[in-house]
């Protein structure tokens, strides 16, 4: 990971990093309320070396300071320990006492300091005034040197601080709020790594060997209860996003022209179905003569977005129990006819992948400008790589921060093992903003395209009343729109 991608990480995931700092500074203040308070006393010693004998006074300082290192050992042993509890009659247990001595001697000095911390304030003080009493003899008693080598005058102390040492509540908070940060960058980046979703442009390329984007879709909240672009959506940011999409077809070869385009996914729930009405019903505001067909035999979804009726369509045509006069219903006051999928058939793959299906489509390419075609997603079924060999071409819709890498990679290798011809690809969902969001990539000029072209407000109602629906052929189409989730 680089600095780029760490530093969009962290960007990605503050809110993780947020809450895992709330969280440390939470556990330090339970922490600070719920922790015993400390009380510290303390003694301070000159230790020195008598100088009589002959024995110059910087060797005698000397000598001192060499032996000062061994009795702050000496404060926290049992020796001492014993003689307190004896000597001042405390009912204690003698390794408390020694566990609660710290000795500390000040560099090149011959100052030696004794603290003694307890939960009892009284405690406190009346060890150190046990180790003042008691620990200058207890010194001359065990230093080999012999007794009245060395002396301890007690200069400072013992002396209580009246304030508790511990618990250190700012020091404490500031740890936590430390802590928790380090901690949530952690979480941040292991999330980041662990996350093998499709989130990038680039991740795109790379995965399908540098294949164009045709266009990045942003995230509508909206989309479930209303997946259409008509009335003031038609003017939304998503539907501008599609009309990028739609000129990315349009020029994707400007040597071989796109007339029929495979829209499908990887994986189920990436919104294909979403994006290829939306797409068709973008063509037919260019003024584009468009078909819509659902050739998704296996969890048909355009005839309920668009409110038509499904239960006759595609898979009757290939079966030739009806004319393709019969079934094609028109939408949204003309310009753009929808194929429904028809009867749900137990062989999806074979019947799409007939003669007779071929022939169809020949027959269509004659009639319309433009063909769209919904299909099932790539990695369950096989229908879509059958179907795309005899359209010009699949566009391959991924679904931001859903899809993984390994399976737009397995979903691209399919299509390409019968030959299919992968368009682009479409990025779905994407944050409106971010590092990775819509307007990251130039796009954030287009929030509201109020001169963009665009259903009119008669036009806008008869796609949504019976009427509208209500074209040639024997079926009934009076039903209300069902409005599925976006596949």
């Amino acid at each position: 990971m680089d600095l780029r991608q760490l530093v969009t990480a962290i960007r990605k995931g503050w809110w993780l990093i947020a809450i895992c700092m709330l969280l440390g500074l939470g556990a330090a203040f339970v922490y600070n309320v719920r922790a015993t308070p400390q009380y510290a006393s303390t003694v301070t010693f000159f230790v020195s070396t008598p100088t009589g004998d002959g024995t110059s006074p910087l060797a005698a300082d000397q000598f001192a300071t060499r032996r000062i290192t061994s009795y702050v050992g000496l404060l926290s042993s049992d020796v001492v320990a014993d003689r307190i509890v004896q000597d001042t009659g405390l009912e204690i247990d003698p390794a408390e006492v020694a566990s609660s001595i710290e000795g500390q001697a000040d560099l090149n000095t011959v100052l030696l300091t004794a603290t003694v911390t307890q939960s009892s304030p009284e405690l406190s003080l009346q060890i150190a005034e046990g180790i003042a009493e008691d620990f200058g003899a207890i010194v001359n008693e065990v230093d080999p040197i012999g007794p009245g080598q060395v002396e301890l005058r007690v200069i400072s102390g013992p002396t209580l601080n009246p304030a508790p040492v511990a618990p250190r509540t700012n020091l404490n908070l500031a740890l936590g709020l430390a802590g928790g940060a380090a901690l949530g960058v952690i979480v941040v980046l292991l999330r980041s790594r662990l996350d093998t979703s499709v989130r990038q442009i680039r991740t795109l390329s790379i995965l399908t060997d540098d294949a164009p984007v045709l266009g990045v879709i942003p995230f509508d909240r909206d989309a479930r209860k209303s997946p259409i672009m008509v009335d003031g959506r038609s003017r939304s940011i998503q539907a501008e996003a599609l009309r990028q999409v739609r000129t990315s077809l349009q020029f994707v070869d400007v040597e071989s022209r796109v007339q029929v385009v495979v829209i499908t996914s990887s994986i189920s729930g990436e919104g294909k179905s979403t994006a290829a009405t939306n797409l068709a019903i973008s063509f037919r505001q260019s003024g584009r003569k468009v078909l819509l067909i659902d050739a998704d035999l296996r969890r048909p979804r355009v005839s309920a977005y668009l409110g038509l009726e499904g239960s006759v369509g595609l898979t009757n045509v290939l079966a030739e129990q009806v004319t393709l006069d019969d079934v094609v219903q028109p939408w949204g006051g003309g310009g753009m006819m929808v194929l429904p999928s028809g009867s749900i058939p137990p062989n999806p793959s074979e019947l799409l992948g007939s003669e007779r299906m071929a022939e169809l489509l020949a027959t269509l390419r004659k009639n319309y400008d433009i063909i769209v075609i919904d299909t099932p997603p790539l990695l369950p079924v096989t229908d879509a790589a059958v179907l795309a060999t005899q359209a010009d071409g699949a566009a391959l819709v991924a679904r931001y921060g859903k899809v993984s890498r390994n399976q737009v990679g397995r979903a691209v290798r399919s299509l390409r093992a019968v030959d299919g011809r992968l368009l682009g690809t479409i990025l779905n969902g994407a944050p409106r903003r971010g590092h990775d969001g819509y307007e990251s990539y130039g796009y954030g000029a287009y929030n509201e395209h109020k001169d963009a072209p665009s259903l009119d407000e008669s036009e806008a109602i008869q796609a949504v009343t019976p009427s509208a629906r209500g074209g040639a052929g024997p079926l009934g189409r009076g039903t209300e729109p069902r409005l599925p989730p976006p596949n």
